[in-house]
């Protein structure tokens, strides 16, 4: 399935913890990779700091600019969520702010790199959390590759407001660099308007919402333990159900002009 990118307008609607969720109920095999400019939180968060030595984007970025260390190093930087399976592997994000300058001039690299994660033996979805939009140097390369980008957004006007803007700004980009149509999905949490009313206030398919659950983001935020009933794990994982439907419609279009010129097997 590619890449799935996560990304918010503004302060912080949750996209770390909505990424987390997605990624700890993801059916097939993942790597979360945390692409938050302004730095990682799930292994200082979730995790606890329990991890020794330095791991992640940053050190990942600083052996490819040293010597183009990504494909032989990549592995070696992952955490396992699920240990000892490999099904649902973290990538950290930058943990010191002079890292970021490192991350930064690879976004093309690691794009292209998460492409091909789909293709690999095993074949693993990636998905990425991009933080804010509205930050120095963020994953604009990431973001035109993925195959799905989900906005996330609270689902009250001062949120909403300020997402609009955004959307006008990501539908420019994606238009001049010729990004797929359809790419660009809102993903609204909490209480608040009604999803009729977000799709058409700012003209975007709503693909899911996600429930207002404190308890679970605070496991999320500041670790603990997960329990899958709890109402976000539970919305979660059913995201994954209209995303596959999403990509499997785009792939189905994009195939059927070609299917119209194969002639009939004799």
């Amino acid at each position: 399935m590619a890449i799935i990118a996560l990304i918010s307008a503004k302060g912080s609607p949750g996209v770390t913890t909505t990424a987390l969720a997605c990624a700890l109920t993801w059916h097939r095999r993942l790597v979360l990779a945390e692409c938050d400019p302004s730095g990682g939180s799930v292994l200082a968060g979730y995790l606890g700091g329990a991890l020794d030595g330095p791991r992640g984007i940053g050190e990942l970025a600083v052996g490819e600019l040293r010597d183009g260390s990504l494909e032989s190093a990549f592995w070696s930087q992952l955490v396992d969520l699920d240990a000892p399976r490999r099904e649902r592997l973290l990538l950290p994000g930058v943990v010191d702010p002079a890292q970021a300058g490192s991350v930064t001039p690879l976004w093309h690299r690691f794009a292209d790199f998460f492409l091909g994660l789909e293709r690999g033996q095993p074949p693993y979805d990636v998905l990425v959390d991009c933080g804010r939009l509205q930050v120095t140097g963020p994953p604009w390369p990431i973001l035109r590759a993925a195959a799905v980008v989900l906005l996330v957004t609270r689902a009250k006007l001062p949120d909403l407001s300020a997402t609009r803007s955004m959307i006008r700004a990501i539908e420019r980009d994606f238009t001049e660099h010729r990004v797929p149509p359809g790419t660009l999905r809102l993903l609204p949490i909490g209480d608040g308007h009604g999803r009729g009313e977000i799709s058409k206030a700012l003209r975007l398919p709503v693909i899911a919402r996600l429930p207002e659950d404190p308890r679970t983001a605070e496991v999320l935020t500041l670790g603990g333990t997960v329990r899958a009933g709890r109402p976000l794990m539970r919305a979660a994982g059913a995201l994954e159900v209209p995303i596959r439907a999403l990509l499997d419609r785009r792939r189905a279009r994009l195939a059927w002009p070609a299917a119209q010129g194969v002639p009939d097997a004799v």
